[in-house]
């Protein structure tokens, strides 16, 4: 496995934890307010729903480059994880930067269609390098 995929991977699980530590700290300082809420606008509720989708396709993504590698050491597997590392990482910037979960933004809409078209394309390699 080359050292450019395995930091790749562990900035992913870097910016998963991280991800992480904002919801606590959004949940400290609401102190004993609303724990669960539903406005969009809310930034507890940002912060736990940008972890939430961090936590719903970094380990798959992980786990595709740890195939993609234990089976390929192509240059293609590479690319594939500097982009996840930057689909990720545009999308969770995208998320906790708007005003509001009920619009969309540039960068939310590139690092979701980034994070289809690398997981898909990270599933592809795995199959065809069998």
């Amino acid at each position: 496995m080359s050292t450019v995929t395995i930091v790749c991977i562990a900035l992913l699980g870097i910016l998963l934890f991280v991800l992480g530590a904002n919801v606590t700290r959004n949940r400290a300082l609401r102190g004993a307010g609303n724990q669960a809420p539903t406005d969009p606008a809310d930034r507890l509720l940002i912060a736990i729903r940008a972890h939430g989708n961090a936590a719903e396709y970094v380990p798959t993504m992980i786990v595709l480059l740890l195939v993609c590698s234990a089976l390929s050491s192509s240059w293609v597997v590479d690319v594939l994880a500097i982009a996840s590392l930057v689909v990720r990482t545009t999308h969770a910037v995208g998320m906790l930067s708007a005003k509001t979960l009920a619009a969309h933004g540039p960068l939310r809409d590139v690092g979701a269609l980034g994070t289809y078209l690398t997981g898909i394309a990270l599933g592809i390699t795995a199959i065809v390098t069998i």
